[in-house]
């Protein structure tokens, strides 16, 4: 990183939630997500603790400042939008935190979506009862 403060933005997705993330190196860490504090956007401690999984398998050595927009889906897709766009903004920060993200799994986008309804069913598979008489 250059010397004028320059950050590092990165996009992560899961299902329909976007996560649009940059990391500024900072005397000390902080997480802002919408302008709300990480602990107030992530109610429960396992929301947080999968959005700031990247960041604790890399155990890196500096501290970052972190700002992110979300939108889109759930909070739980949400939390994993984030953790992928802070994966992919951290091996841009240094090409040595790749092997572990990418043994963990956080730079591969998840491919799983809500399957479109097809006509003549109720949902995507689900067809309605079915009467002999």
């Amino acid at each position: 990183m250059s010397e004028d403060k320059k950050y590092i933005e990165t996009v992560g997705r899961r299902k329909t939630s976007i996560a649009r993330v940059r990391i500024t190196e900072a005397g000390k860490s902080s997480i802002l997500i919408n302008d709300r504090e990480l602990a107030h956007y992530f109610p429960t401690a396992d929301l947080q603790r999968i959005a700031t999984e990247a960041i604790t398998k890399v155990k890196a050595p500096s501290k970052f400042k972190i700002t992110v927009h979300l939108k889109g889906g759930g909070i739980s897709s949400q939390a994993e939008a984030f953790r992928h766009g802070l994966a992919r903004a951290l091996t841009e920060y240094d090409v040595e935190f790749k092997g572990k993200l990418k043994k963990a799994g956080f730079l591969k986008r998840d491919p799983r979506a809500k399957e479109r309804r097809k006509f003549g069913l109720k949902k995507a598979r689900k067809a309605p009862q079915w009467s002999k008489r």
